[in-house]
């Protein structure tokens, strides 16, 4: 999700989320290694399911997917991938709903899995054919918005907490509610997304994560209209731009924006919030038409070999759902994984995921009524 994405590994257990919004949208890769494994050889299927297709059509967020995997999977099955993708959820949902068929795979966010869902677009994953199920972490497995991961397998994901420069910044942060403080006055970037700004001031006044309650509702939006005071500009697609340049010194933003700013001001911090940080997580699943099940399988199993999503960590920030990629990367990459390791973004604490909240689809009708709250706040 996010136009951003995250890196996470291990705290005492590796831990999810997602994700994980999304809900936002991915960010800026990392560059990557010269080879996809040793002396340029592609990692062999392990084990090599059976395909007679010879092309296969995936869907997903621009600039996620390592070309490594992808021209290794090509090489390894001589299947032929059909690439396409979206830049947001609602383009994503929009082209399926406008009648585009053919895909075999794509890759909804967490909120966006339950709603198609809801509509009747995902086949049931047959478990039988995932032998690589057992290299997840179950820390990601069975996720709120897909119980038992009947419909889709996690990606990668992230959260969307606070990042503050600790040179400039008299009183940290240390939850949203703190986000009011007088002290920050023009000082803040926040994501430009309704429903994160709206979540984030429901939990300030205590109220569930995912309310639509009216009464609810009205009274977040006249205190969310008071935190604008603090704002001085809304950004989702690069809000670290502002924080790199002194312009802002406080940022509500997804991690993987967050992780990026820590990486090149050390001076930054991350917080994640007491009423505790909202989570997203990026997803696959296959379409219930898909043409090409088999070699959706074939994917779905070889991007997920630990010598195969290591990739995954060397180039993207995305929280990473693969215990035995992050072994494997332990064990032979050792750069790829202190850096993965070395933040608190990246290695979330696991108290931070338990207390952690998932959001869940909005109706149209509250999507709506969310929008329009947005528009007048703003």
């Amino acid at each position: 999700m996010k136009n951003t994405r995250l890196a996470l590994t291990l705290s005492l257990i590796l831990i999810p989320i997602l994700i994980l919004a999304a809900c936002g949208s991915p960010s800026t890769p990392a560059p990557q290694a010269e080879s996809p494994a040793s002396d340029s050889a592609c990692p062999q299927p392990s084990p090599k399911v059976e395909v007679t297709s010879k092309e296969f059509n995936m869907y997903t967020w621009s600039n996620y997917i390592p070309e490594d995997i992808k021209s290794c999977f090509e090489d390894v099955y001589g299947i032929k991938i059909n690439h396409d993708t979206f830049a947001s959820q609602s383009e994503l949902l929009a082209k399926l709903e406008r009648g585009a068929s053919g895909y075999d795979v794509v890759q909804p966010s967490d909120d966006m899995v339950q709603l198609m869902v809801g509509q009747g677009l995902f086949a049931e994953l047959d478990k039988n054919q995932l032998p690589v199920m057992s290299n997840f972490n179950p820390a990601f497995l069975n996720p709120a918005f897909d119980p038992n991961n009947v419909y889709s397998l996690p990606y990668q994901g992230g959260s969307t907490g606070i990042v503050y420069n600790t040179k400039t910044i008299k009183t940290p942060p240390t939850s949203y509610a703190d986000l009011w403080n007088a002290e920050y006055t023009g000082r803040i970037i926040a994501v430009d997304d309704a429903r994160t700004m709206i979540t984030i001031t429901l939990l300030t006044l205590g109220y569930d994560a995912n309310s639509t309650d009216p009464a609810q509702l009205d009274e977040a939006k006249a205190k969310l209209k008071e935190l604008t005071a603090n704002i001085l500009v809304f950004d989702s697609d690069s809000p670290k731009t502002a924080l790199l340049a002194g312009d802002v010194d406080l940022g509500v933003i997804w991690s993987t924006e967050a992780f990026t700013t820590t990486n090149e001001n050390p001076d930054f911090a991350y917080v994640y919030p007491k009423e505790g940080v909202i989570l997203w997580q990026d997803n696959f699943a296959i379409m219930k038409d898909a043409p090409h099940s088999d070699a959706a399988y074939a994917w779905l199993n070889y991007l997920n070999q630990a010598d195969v999503f290591w990739m995954v960590m060397r180039d993207n920030s995305g929280a990473n759902p693969n215990a035995a990629a992050v072994d494997f990367a332990k064990a032979n990459q050792a750069d790829i994984y202190n850096n993965f390791m070395g933040s608190n973004i990246t290695n979330i604490p696991s108290d931070a995921v338990t207390n952690g909240h998932w959001l869940k689809a909005l109706t149209p009708e509250n999507a709506s009524i969310f929008d329009q709250m947005w528009v007048e706040v703003k």
